[in-house]
């Protein structure tokens, strides 16, 4: 039987081969001790790049204030960035086009980083970088036997926002359980609005917004063949069937959905508190609410949230004193504010803002669980968003998409325990 330390390690020699003979684009110096010789901007300073995918505006700003405040700051190392959409993110990073096109720091969904980290693509920051005080499950998803492949960037979770406005005109209240969803979600669609929506995309967005259902119908991440799998997926064919939401949820991203809530046509909507700076500033007169995710078992959400990646053989010290600054409580506390996110250094988060809506995200994240985390999660989220997205659109029935998956499922935990 092939043991799992082999295949892993055979997985990062086919990816290099890969590199090289398809893309020819591999840092000739990459895996060694020494680090290598970069471009230098005219004034003499080392130049790095930085990826990363957040799609609103505001992020964008944010993340890229603190880099300008670094450029200024220091006259040694100057950080360029690059947007890279969400949907290509995974493969920009995997293949590369060449050494110039891999980035030396990547900004990354957190549920991903374990699966990269197996590669060999990630530096090895063990000893190199203090997270004593972080969240035990933000540490985590860097971490891959036992060795730290990255730094927590920051959490968040999805909870329920809903129109207060509506629902008082429909004489509803925020819904706490799924029967009560279906209801109210049902009383509040009609004149060009749906009462519930959430992204349903296929691939890890959509993934990140179904694992709620699933886990709170008392199903593991793993085992959506199962009662409570074939129930969470019973409940979106319900809402879609019944139109309390539309089928267009499958081609709507997180930013989609919010676009809708604020523009009226959604009720009520899955998403996380990062939404919440644009929607202020978007939707300043809006009366809008956020409580816990409707419950069936129990209460659940996902842990969402980024990492920091320093890519191996790239300009790691560079990259270390660059993430050194901008994990510094200064800030570490503007980005977590700008973006909405809770900071992954408990001390910071449970001195972080205390309004309501905030507290009800910091009540959430006592139900939030990880995605993985596992070498092999996107193959699984493959599977799993693939089977509510038929489920969605009619083309399989609950039972049929729920065993398709966990074949797939099945297959990639066998070989990943081998």
């Amino acid at each position: 039987m092939v043991s799992k330390e082999w295949r892993k390690w055979f997985a990062a020699f086919l990816a290099v081969l890969c590199f090289v003979s398809v893309l020819a684009g591999c840092r000739p110096d990459a895996g060694k001790e020494t680090e290598p010789d970069r471009e230098r901007k005219d004034d003499g300073r080392q130049e790095i790049s930085l990826w990363y995918y957040w799609e609103t505006e505001s992020h964008q700003q944010a993340i890229d204030k603190v880099i300008r405040d670094y450029n200024a700051f220091q006259d040694e190392i100057i950080v360029e960035t690059r947007y890279v959409p969400f949907a290509d993110f995974k493969k920009q990073l995997s293949i590369g086009a060449s050494a110039d096109e891999l980035p030396d720091i990547a900004i990354l969904d957190s549920a991903d980083h374990a699966s990269y980290a197996s590669m060999g693509i990630f530096a090895d920051l063990t000893g190199k970088f203090d997270t004593t005080g972080y969240y035990a499950q933000a540490v985590e998803s860097c971490t891959l036997d036992e060795k730290l492949y990255g730094v927590p960037f920051g959490v968040n979770c999805l909870g329920l926002f809903y129109n207060q406005d509506l629902l008082a005109a429909a004489g509803c209240k925020a819904p706490a359980t799924w029967e009560e969803l279906k209801e109210t979600a049902l009383k509040l669609t009609g004149e060009g609005v749906t009462g519930l929506a959430f992204s349903a995309l296929q691939n890890e967005e959509g993934t990140f917004n179904f694992m709620p259902w699933i886990w709170s119908a008392g199903a593991g991440a793993y085992e959506i063949n199962s009662d409570g799998g074939i129930k969470a997926l019973t409940l979106a064919k319900d809402l879609t069937e019944s139109g309390a939401m539309s089928k267009e949820c499958i081609s709507w991203t997180q930013g989609d959905v919010m676009n809708q809530f604020i523009s009226g046509n959604v009720a009520m909507m899955i998403n996380g508190s990062w939404q919440i700076p644009t929607m202020e500033r978007e939707a300043p007169g809006m009366n809008w609410k956020v409580s816990l995710i409707p419950q069936d078992k129990e209460y659940a959400s996902a842990l969402g949230g980024e990492n920091y990646a320093v890519i191996a053989g790239g300009n790691e010290q560079a990259a270390l004193k660059f993430l050194e600054y901008a994990t510094a409580k200064e800030q570490l506390s503007y980005l977590t504010e700008a973006f909405g996110y809770l900071s992954a250094d408990k001390k910071m988060a449970d001195s972080g803002s205390k309004d309501e809506v905030m507290n009800i995200f910091m009540q959430e994240l006592k139900y939030a669980r990880v995605r993985g985390p596992l070498d092999e999660w996107p193959e699984v989220s493959d599977a799993i968003s693939l089977a509510f997205n038929q489920v969605m659109t009619g083309e399989k029935e609950p039972q049929e998409a729920a065993k398709a998956a966990q074949n797939k499922i099945d297959k990639i935990l066998k070989s990943s325990w081998q």
